[in-house]
């Protein structure tokens, strides 16, 4: 059971993290060349299964980063939390069984 405790208290600890995790977006930003000189901030990604990408201004661009890494600590955390979501479930499934 003490097992079972710690992954409730790491699952709810998980829980706390995803709320203050603030503004999100999936994707990549990427640095384009113009042909004739000159760049350009471009974050790409997929939604819906559909593909886009957006031109990001470069007073924007710290933004836009912080929004992509919250997403990719988002993807981190929901992951954690399914993998322990199982453990859990197949602890308690043994100790029914056990009783």
């Amino acid at each position: 059971m003490d097992r079972c405790k710690q992954i409730e208290r790491r699952i709810a600890k998980i829980k706390q993290d995803l709320a203050a995790l603030g503004d999100l977006r999936p994707g990549s930003l990427s640095v384009q060349t113009r042909s004739w000189g000159g760049y350009y901030h471009q974050l790409s990604y997929t939604h819906l299964g559909k593909g886009h990408t957006q031109y990001i201004p470069p007073k924007r661009v710290k933004e836009v980063q912080r929004q992509l890494a919250n997403y990719r600590k988002f993807k981190k955390l929901t992951q954690e939390w399914v993998n322990l979501a199982i453990e859990l479930c197949k602890l308690k499934t043994t100790q029914q069984d056990q009783d």
